[in-house]
């Protein structure tokens, strides 16, 4: 099948650029996807600096890797979250500032229309990232919620959400939301609810990842077959519960990589996620994107993992037949 494994960067920000690109092709990605934190690409110096895109794409090109999307997942927390100080880990200085919470979210509702902006100045047509949600920590009904109270979430997403849409119409990228707890839309029917708020506008989509769907006890084809026109970008990552008595879905207040979690990331391949299925569901709605290895694995090697799922991502992959097998017998 022709279409491209890339690796998203994110969880390779503390190595250099030129380092992982030489790593990326040595492990065979015909691409990145690059993170918007470490050196990898930085808005600001994209849009103040007339060389900067130019120069990330001849160190791809040096390196024969594509590029096709950005992700700015970090700082799409911090649209809509209630901020606190875990936000000044993930977020660059001059959008956390001084901490103010409300200047916290207008700095990052900047950042994201710039993030568009430098899009499309590197020539790609897809920011993949995260929204945030200011009514997560209402995910369990106790005390009781009044309906109001969820409303207002969505509301707030359509708020602060359509400014920053507003700009990548304008610059004709698309946003690929991570349907991800935390963020207002993290299984199937918060999904529709944000299609919903946001009167269903063409530059919401996903990026699909079926390693957050599949702990929560949600088929991952089944969202695939329910937005199938707004698959902007695939994330192949995978997961497995654990639960063995002891353990809860909801992890204990425990780390990633304790093995007394409930469920966790695991490489690719040597989780729950059922990929060929998968592929065929990416097959029928017609998806020619990147698959991206979002590698996530607390108990292995990455360096082993990243060669390991790279090849069982191209292994899985394949194209839908151009005929009936029964076709022959036809008329």
């Amino acid at each position: 099948m022709s279409r491209p494994v890339t690796l998203f960067t994110g969880q390779w920000a503390d190595l250099p650029l030129e380092e992982l690109c030489k790593k990326a092709k040595d492990f065979g990605f015909d691409g990145l996807e690059l993170a918007c934190w470490g050196d990898h690409f930085e808005v600001d110096k994209a849009l103040s600096d007339d060389t900067y895109c130019a120069r990330k794409l001849e160190l791809l090109k040096k390196h024969d890797l594509q590029l096709f999307s950005i992700s700015a997942h970090l700082v799409g927390q911090a649209v809509l979250d209630n901020i606190d100080e875990r936000h000044q880990a993930i977020l660059p200085d001059y959008v956390w500032g001084d901490g103010d919470p409300a200047g916290v979210n207008e700095r990052a509702i900047e950042e994201m229309k710039n993030t568009a902006r430098a899009a499309q100045k590197l020539g790609v047509s897809v920011v993949n990232g995260f929204t945030g949600s200011s009514i997560w920590h209402l995910i369990y009904d106790f005390p009781p919620t009044p309906r109001t109270m969820i409303d207002a979430g969505f509301d707030l997403l359509a708020e602060r959400w359509n400014p920053i849409l507003d700009v990548f119409q304008e610059c004709g990228i698309k946003f690929g939301l991570e349907v991800h707890p935390t963020e207002i839309a993290f299984d199937i029917y918060s999904t529709e609810r944000a299609i919903e708020a946001l009167d269903g506008r063409e530059e919401f989509g996903f990026n699909f990842d079926p390693s957050h769907l599949l702990w929560q006890g949600v088929d991952p084809v089944e969202f695939i077959r329910a937005f199938p026109d707004r698959i902007y970008h695939v994330h192949m990552k995978d997961a497995s519960t654990t639960l063995d008595g002891r353990t809860g879905i909801n992890a204990s207040h425990l780390a990633f990589g304790d093995p007394r979690r409930g469920w966790d990331f695991r490489s690719v391949g040597r989780g729950g996620v059922r990929f060929e299925e998968i592929i065929r569901a990416l097959n029928v709605i017609n998806y020619d994107g990147p698959l991206s290895i979002e590698w996530e694995d607390s108990g292995m090697d990455r360096d082993h993992g990243a060669r390991e799922a790279c090849q069982f991502v191209k292994n899985v992959d394949f194209k839908p037949s151009g005929r009936a097998f029964d076709a022959a017998f036809g008329d």
